[in-house]
């Protein structure tokens, strides 16, 4: 059992938790919480550790999965004053995960059959990237693709926001997404600015095929250069005084409005079949 904060592991985990260029130098990201460790892939945990109290409430469930998988993942014991150490949480729930870090290509995301992509530019708030991504999944998004200045997908906020959808959803940073547009078209697919001058409602636009929405910074909205060139411009209907809605919201209304289309289609396919 580790009982003391001073603890060079702990240490490790607290950095891991708190500070980006950690992460990244060693490939690994932190999840809390029992739902968090219970779907991250067992191949890519490296280290578990769970407080006193929670192993003690585990061991009352002899049924649980969640005892059958850190038997076989492994753990570390900490009492509850080092968790709470560890712990980006207010009110932790007593196990943590420090999770191997991904990786995805572009290249092989192409591949894939009639893809749907999500381009971000410079988002800033961990709690709209992680709704992005969750919602994503619940759309059937081929990937996320992020501008380097994005929030970094790893931070504690975004993690908790992903709900597990980090671990399903492929997702990459692109040093210069102006570059990853031209990449895109070269492979065949649309692209489509949200813009508060777009020039065509997004309803009124066909998204069946290979498609890109560029979604841009909460406050600023997408850059000219990257708009300039998309191959539309689309707008969300605005009612009242509202200008402009939540980025996280509008991503949503767009990656649904072609998870509907497409769905659409496959359904007459099948009647016409």
């Amino acid at each position: 059992m580790i009982s003391s904060p001073a603890n060079s592991r702990i240490k490790q985990v607290v950095q891991w938790q708190t500070k980006p260029k950690e992460r990244q130098r060693d490939r690994v990201f932190v999840v809390e919480g029992l739902k968090m460790y219970r779907e991250a892939p067992e191949e890519r945990i490296r280290e578990v550790y769970g407080s006193t109290e929670f192993l003690e409430r585990l061991r009352r469930q002899p049924d649980s999965s969640a005892a059958d998988k850190l038997a076989r993942t492994g753990y570390e014991e900490v009492t509850g004053e080092v968790f709470a150490k560890l712990s980006d949480t207010r009110t932790p729930q007593g196990i943590l995960a420090v999770v191997e870090q991904p990786g995805y290509e572009l290249n092989q995301l192409l591949l894939q059959k009639n893809p749907l992509f999500l381009l971000l530019e410079n988002l800033q708030d961990p709690g709209n990237l992680g709704t992005i991504l969750r919602t994503g999944e619940g759309a059937g998004i081929t990937a996320v693709i992020m501008s380097a200045s994005t929030v970094d997908i790893f931070n504690p906020k975004v993690i908790r926001s992903t709900m597990g959808s980090i671990y399903r959803v492929p997702f990459l940073y692109e040093e210069n997404l102006q570059t990853t547009v031209e990449r895109l078209h070269a492979a065949g697919v649309k692209t489509y600015a949200a813009h508060l001058q777009g020039d065509t409602y997004y309803d009124g636009l066909t998204f069946r095929g290979p498609t890109a929405f560029l979604i841009g910074n909460e406050a600023n909205g997408l850059s000219e250069a990257l708009t300039a060139r998309a191959s539309a411009r689309i707008k969300i209907p605005m009612e009242g005084q509202v200008e402009s809605l939540n980025a996280g919201v509008a991503a949503a209304l767009l990656m649904y409005e072609a998870h509907r289309q497409r769905n659409r289609a496959d359904s007459q396919d099948v009647c016409a079949g």
